[in-house]
């Protein structure tokens, strides 16, 4: 095992920042309180079985539209039931950290002890985030109802020792992983398995991915939209807060509050036109719409962080099990197509706003695409083409995931959320995001090297030199793909 400072505590909540860290080793506890209500659990699930007039799905019964039959005797057997049918997903592996931040979900939701599932298989869970070992999980398969079923089942035989996993970021054998990592195989029955597949642990955690993405590329576009007002002399006016009280949303309150002080002490050239374009003056109104709609889908991650996503549900205090359907990920599917809504308009404004600083009738005079020297160089002539390429893939992805239902498995499945489906696209378009707050980034930092004025508001001139440290400027001409990450990963550093 790998020592780490990081600590999650499974008898609290989990937090956004929790999944964030979980890509890396991570001390994952589990205390005696935790242990003890799994432990009852467990005890209850076997006081269950030995009933023979209390059926429970998945421990003596088929599964999905295979309820109508008995299951295996065995509990081993069982196990192997409940995963081997579910060995069907295809495509590329999912990222790492979205598979390790779904187990982390699993994890807590198997420790609220309603799960009934034997107390190694958290403590095993938690084993397995003090090392590197992620098990290896295709990117299609999961319907986002009855839980993230066969991605999450790819992960429950990684941790048995089948099929593949990762360990330092090396693809191979999962027996092997395992033992490199010094972790033990986990032993399930079928209660186990069922439990570690039946909840959407998966969509939660691409989806609060995802958001924390989307957020990070919200504060730098608002950044990078100060100093491009900066840089071009335009007058801030359009964030007066007796203009912004007026318009009385609270998302633009906020955001245009941050853009004040960023903006503070800047002067106007003069030399603007009255009205900038929308692009610029309306930035409040449209990042503040962006950071209302986030709030929704920060309410939505937070309840699903703390929601038992299982069936069927035990509560030995009223001798219960209730078989219901909390693993339908509807929330999270709406959440996601939300965040894909807000990624498409907040990729719409950085494009434009790269657009309008390389386009010499509307920049100030600036030379076309910021070249140093136009015709025998191009400057961002390429980083634009490649915006709008990215913004047309953001654009493409943003319909709707979450009513796209279809039937499936025998009509047991007849309406589906397809929540998977939106938090991984989300989840995609949050790093297309991130490429084009770079790119933005990477002509601003142009800007000034090819005429602009220097930024007059310290905290605009601070975002600048960050760039201007981390990035050279475009002259002459040379490959600028890296060069736009780079950018991307400093303003992000400077507005976390």
């Amino acid at each position: 095992m790998l020592a780490t400072e990081k600590v999650v505590d499974l008898s609290v909540p989990l937090s956004g920042p929790d999944l964030v860290r979980a890509c890396g080793p991570l001390t994952v506890q589990v205390g005696p309180a935790v242990r003890s209500g799994v432990e009852r659990g467990r005890r209850f699930l076997h006081e269950v079985l030995r009933e023979e007039d209390r059926p429970v799905y998945g421990a003596t019964t088929g599964f999905g539209a295979l309820v109508g039959f008995a299951g295996r005797a065995d509990e081993a057997d069982q196990c192997d039931n409940t995963l081997a049918h579910l060995g069907a997903g295809q495509g590329p592996d999912l990222p790492p950290d979205i598979v390790r931040a779904a187990l982390l979900v699993r994890a807590w939701s198997l420790a609220q002890g309603a799960s009934g599932v034997s107390a190694h298989v958290v403590d095993g869970l938690a084993a397995m985030f003090a090392t590197t070992f992620v098990p290896a999980v295709p990117r299609y398969g999961s319907v986002g109802a009855s839980g993230d079923l066969i991605p999450l089942a790819y992960a429950a035989q990684a941790l048995r020792g089948r099929g593949t996993a990762y360990l330092d970021g090396r693809r191979m054998p999962a027996a092997q992983a395992l033992a490199d990592a010094g972790l033990v195989p986990l032993a399930l029955d079928g209660r186990d398995a069922l439990a570690l597949v039946n909840g959407t642990s998966l969509t939660t955690a691409a989806l609060a991915l995802a958001l924390a993405g989307v957020r990070a590329s919200l504060r730098a576009s608002a950044a990078l939209t100060c100093l491009l007002v900066d840089l071009l002399g335009a007058d801030p006016q359009f964030l007066d807060p007796r203009l912004i009280a007026a318009y009385a949303h609270p998302g633009a309150a906020a955001v245009a509050a941050d853009m004040r002080r960023t903006l503070a002490g800047a002067s106007p050239s003069g030399q603007r036109a009255l009205q900038e374009p929308y692009s610029i003056r309306c930035s409040p109104q449209l990042l503040g719409a962006a950071e209302d709609a986030l709030r929704y889908v920060d309410g939505v991650v937070a309840a699903d962080l703390r929601s038992v996503s299982d069936n069927p549900l035990f509560f030995p205090a009223d001798d219960a099990v209730v078989h219901g359907g909390n693993f339908f990920g509807q929330p999270a599917a709406f959440a996601a197509d939300v965040l894909a809504m807000v990624t498409a308009q907040l990729g719409n404004l950085v494009e434009r706003q790269l657009d309008l600083l390389v386009d010499p009738t509307r920049n100030g005079g600036l030379p076309p695409m910021l070249a140093a020297g136009p015709g025998r160089q191009h400057g961002l002539q390429g980083v634009q083409l490649a915006t709008t390429a990215l913004v047309a893939e953001i654009r493409r992805a943003a319909v709707p995931a979450g009513m796209q239902s279809l039937p499936t498995n025998l009509h047991n499945q007849d309406v589906v959320p397809f929540g998977t489906q939106a938090a991984l696209r989300a989840h995609e378009m949050a790093g297309l995001l991130r490429l084009l707050c770079g790119s933005l980034a990477l002509g601003l930092r142009q800007a000034p090297h090819v005429g602009a004025r220097r930024p007059t508001a310290p905290g605009c001139a601070a975002v600048l030199d960050a760039l201007t440290e981390a990035v050279p400027p475009v002259d002459p001409d040379r490959p600028l793909d890296g060069d736009v990450r780079t950018a991307a990963e400093v303003i992000a550093a400077m507005t976390s």
